[in-house]
């Protein structure tokens, strides 16, 4: 069974950045594409990034594109979100989703949260203006 624990989230002020990180377990997150999706409360899971399992194809939503940036280490079953230039717009629970089966090609990338089979507990981002 894959799990998937995010860490890093926080408060910080408009203008600052953080560092999400996504840990998983077990064999597969090498083959994996993986996602990072944001959800307030009250309003749908909104997609913010997405990684191929190669790592060389990435997508961004428009509100983040050139703010964040979504990176993986297979070495260390780790995907990244690194967050600059932070909105109070983005404040969100952040969650990181893992699609693994034999459909995921190199290349592969998923925007939609029904594509993903595994889901993190998520961490909370807070930006204040």
């Amino acid at each position: 069974q894959v799990q998937l624990v995010e860490s890093g989230g926080g408060l910080v002020q408009a203008g600052g950045s953080l560092r999400l990180s996504c840990a998983s377990s077990g064999r597969t997150f090498s083959r994996a594409a993986m996602g990072w999706f944001r959800q307030v409360t009250g309003k749908e899971r909104e997609f913010v990034a997405a990684i191929s399992r190669n790592g060389r194809s990435t997508r961004y939503t428009d509100s983040v594109r050139g703010r964040f940036t979504i990176s993986r280490d297979n070495a260390k079953n780790t995907v990244y979100l690194q967050m600059n230039s932070l909105k109070p717009d983005d404040t969100a629970v952040y969650f990181c989703a893992m699609r693994s089966d034999f459909s995921v090609g190199d290349w592969s990338l998923y925007v939609s949260g029904v594509e993903y089979h595994y889901w993190g507990q998520g961490t909370q981002v807070t930006v204040s203006s």
